[in-house]
């Protein structure tokens, strides 16, 4: 008896592949932008580092913040890592980041509030809790730059080992501990692993061609 290949199972793999994209935009949204609250150094020998928690597998490939700058001062760059713990543990990478700047208001303080965002080059994370630390920001005027505070979800730390100044907890005007947390974004895709176009327009050919031979096969 002569037996002929069906085409559904081949054709269903190759919708499924098309149609099981990977979720992409914001990964952790610390909440909006303050800018009159208060900021703190992420230069000078300062550094910040803020908690984010991821809800499962994701990517990250860049982080959105907010921050203070002199007026007329472009933020140019910035020192970054994602490790385990505030200033310690493991880290997962780091980096220095070029700035793409976005002014958004002058605060009632004279400084310019401006949205600042950095490209990651695609850091493979579980699910937990991790710290995003920022420090050696570079701008155009060599002024300080400061990290907008908003009382977010997170918990946030400083240190400067310049002054000997141990890490400590940030902490509100009231004094409570870990209530003051920066303005930031975690962006990258979390889910299923998209195919690039061209990848599954190569795999539907190769499969197609798979088929044909079968076919030829069976008619001998």
């Amino acid at each position: 008896m002569r037996m002929h290949p069906t085409w559904t199972p081949i054709l269903a793999l190759i919708f499924l592949l098309a149609a099981a994209p990977a979720s992409a935009g914001v990964l952790y949204d610390n909440g909006p932008v303050n800018g009159t609250l208060d900021a703190f150094t992420i230069n000078y020998g300062w550094t910040v580092t803020d908690s984010f928690g991821l809800s499962g597998a994701s990517t990250v490939t860049g982080v959105d913040l907010a921050v203070w700058a002199y007026p007329g001062d472009t933020p140019e760059s910035v020192d970054w890592a994602i490790t385990t713990d505030p200033f310690g543990g493991s880290t997962f990478a780091s980096g220095t980041a070029s700035l793409a700047n976005s002014f958004l208001f002058t605060n009632e303080y004279g400084y310019d509030i401006d949205q600042e965002s950095f490209s990651i080059s695609g850091v493979a994370l579980g699910a937990g809790t991790y710290w995003l630390q920022l420090s050696n920001a570079a701008t155009s005027e060599d002024h300080q730059l400061y990290w907008d505070d908003n009382n977010g979800l997170s918990t946030a730390w400083q240190a400067n080992p310049s002054y000997d100044i141990a890490p400590y907890n940030l902490v509100d005007y009231d004094g409570t501990a870990g209530t003051n947390s920066e303005t930031f974004q975690i962006l990258g895709t979390s889910g299923a692993v998209v195919p690039e176009p061209g990848s599954v327009l190569l795999l539907g050919s190769g499969m197609l061609l798979f088929a044909g031979l079968l076919r030829r096969k069976a008619r001998t």
